[in-house]
């Protein structure tokens, strides 16, 4: 064998598809797993709106009432500012001095790990206490900024009833929620909390010469529980407790506040206790009305639609054994869930239409059969994808599904390729097995190429170091995961679907009534898939009868016109228009303008 019949051999023969060829049972066997894996994986991977990303943002808060704008600058922002800059890793450091309190913002480097900045910060603030003023009511509050402390859900409650009411059936909810393991907290807006006044009449007080203090110490004595110690009952000891905080505004009014000479000087007598609340510091509104409203916060990392899924349950639960009354109005907003459930019925109607273009475009250059092979690509890498993004921890967002959608129109290529050599070979009289692997040997480095030309320019996306950066890397790693796992199966699993199934069209008479059917049959079983709410497979069992129905009544015909009279016709325009613009055009005509 000469040395150009060798590098022509290894030249046709890629090692890892002629292993697979020789190994049918095995590629089909690790088909399956995949798709049901990744079919798994996309089912429990988390899904959120937005990415979770670290944010390097460090805030420092003080609280310093009754001084103006240059004091609080001079006594705690500037003594705070002293100490944190000498911190490593700081990229920026901003303050703000404003009445009665200071904020000093940090943002590092995006190579800081946020739990060791928010540890250096706060003894850097330890360090600067000694510079603050003596009266400070409380140490300044150093704090990180989580991206995932914002509500994913808003429940509105409103109705006929009173604030006391409604506070009660919203804090009975809030109970609920948090028992749920994906709920970080449950905040309610639209109500203070309860606040008891006792407007005190100063002519009355100076008269019983009586002041506020002693107002005071005897409101703190009778609001008192106290321990009475331990009582031996038969082989037990019991604790004892005198129960004595107050139950209800009548044992608040009844409060003495001073007997002498057999007077005795109630509260009541010298002020009035109103049962109220506190100043108001929230308001929440909805079509102009006023009401209470639960914003339910998920954990870092959880799975958003599980959430707000156990979150309605909780809701209808609640209505059903009358836990919430029929006449309470409860109205949903900023339901983030909505979003993500819509991309993802975008992506996975962008894949079965991705699918359905690509067989159509296809079945009249290559056939059906071919067409369907090619179609295989988009389900199987998406499902590699899925596992690989699981174990690597990553979540479904707004980020991956753009980078799943934009895949969608590359992954293709290196299928179209391989199958359409896997033709070229078979029709030159070669066997399917020997079609396969030379078909794929041929062209094997040419696809390996073209794709790590496509992921090398997504590459330096990966070095981005900035809060952008962090937010856009999913967009690169999501594409070079996809079109990696097209490039697998377009070498390891299309070539042994091809070679089994047998890709050339023959002409032979199909039962129509046995594929009639089959797509009766297959109909029904979309239905009720439909009814099961299983929206994407169902879609992808109709869009496969229509191909199926469309092919045997119309399909077959064109695309046997289109291989046999169009096909011909547009390569001999081409090959005209090229003649023509090679040998009847002067190349320095155009050169000189002459």
């Amino acid at each position: 064998m000469s040395i150009k019949e060798k590098i022509e051999k290894v030249s046709r023969e890629f090692k890892l598809t002629t292993l697979a060829l020789k190994n049918k049972n095995t590629v089909f066997l690790l088909t399956v797993a995949l798709a049901a894996f990744g079919l798994f994986s996309y089912v429990q991977l988390p899904k959120e709106l937005q990415p979770d990303i670290s944010v390097p943002w460090v805030l420092v808060t003080t609280v310093y009432p009754g001084n103006a704008p240059i004091d609080i600058e001079n006594l705690i922002s500037r003594p705070l500012e002293k100490e944190i800059e000498t911190i490593k890793g700081i990229k920026k450091m901003t303050s703000t001095s404003a009445q009665d309190y200071s904020l000093v913002f940090i943002e590092f480097n995006t190579n800081v790990e946020i739990s060791e900045a928010l540890t250096d910060v706060k003894d850097a603030v330890d360090k600067a206490k000694q510079e603050l003023p003596n009266d400070l009511l409380d140490d300044p509050i150093v704090k990180d900024v989580e991206m995932s402390e914002f509500p994913i859900i808003n429940i509105n409650l409103s109705g006929d009833y009173s604030l006391i009411e409604l506070k009660k059936y919203a804090e009975f909810l809030e109970d609920e929620f948090e028992t749920i393991n994906e709920v970080a907290r449950v905040d309610i807006t639209g109500i203070n909390d309860r606040e008891v006044k006792i407007n005190v009449d100063v002519h009355r007080l100076n008269a019983n010469q009586l002041n506020f203090d002693d107002i005071e110490n005897a409101i703190v004595a009778e609001n008192l529980s106290i321990s009475g110690g331990e009582v031996k009952l038969g082989g037990t000891r019991r604790s004892i407790r005198t129960i004595g905080e107050f139950t209800s505004m009548k044992e608040i009014e009844n409060i003495i506040v001073k007997s002498e000479d057999g007077k005795i000087i109630y509260l009541r007598d010298i002020a009035e206790v109103i049962d109220g609340f506190a100043e108001p510091n929230s308001f929440a509104r909805l079509n102009k009305q006023p009401v209470v409203s639960l914003q339910v916060v998920k954990k870092s990392g959880e799975n958003i639609l599980a959430t707000t899924d156990q979150v309605f349950e909780i809701l209808e639960e609640a209505k059903s054994n009358h836990s919430l009354p029929e006449s309470l109005s409860v109205s949903i907003t900023n339901d983030t869930s909505d979003m993500v459930r819509m991309q993802l019925s975008n992506l996975e109607n962008s894949i079965i239409l991705g699918m359905l273009f690509v067989i159509i475009v296809l079945f009249f250059f290559l056939g059906t059969r071919n067409a369907l092979f090619v179609g295989f690509a988009i389900p199987m890498s998406m499902f590699i994808s899925f596992i690989i993004l699981s174990i690597m921890g990553f979540r479904i967002n707004m980020m991956v599904l753009f980078s799943l959608i934009l895949a969608l129109g590359m992954l293709v290529d290196n299928a179209i390729v391989v199958v359409e050599n896997i033709v070229r070979f078979n029709n030159k009289g070669y066997s399917l097995f020997n079609a396969a692997k030379t078909a794929v040997g041929e062209i094997a480095m040419p696809i390996i190429s073209s794709t790590l030309t496509t992921l090398a320019v997504f590459f330096p996306l990966l070095f981005w170091d900035s809060i952008v950066g962090e937010y856009m890397k999913f967009l690169p790693i999501t594409l070079m995961i996809v079109l990696s796992s097209s490039l697998f199966v377009a070498l390891i699993i299309i070539p042994v679907f091809a070679s089994t199934f047998n890709p050339i069209q023959k002409n032979k008479k199909r039962n129509k009534r046995k594929v009639i059917g089959i797509i009766l049959v297959l109909i029904i079983i979309a239905a009720f898939l439909y009814i099961l709410g299983v929206y994407w497979l169902a879609n992808l069992i109709s869009v496969g009868c229509l191909v199926t129905l469309f092919n045997v009544y119309f399909f077959k015909d064109q695309s046997r016109w289109f291989q046999l009279v169009g096909l011909p016709r547009l390569e001999n325009y081409y090959l005209n228009v090229l003649q023509f613009a090679l040998i009847k055009i002067n190349p320095y005509y155009f050169i000189l303008g002459t």
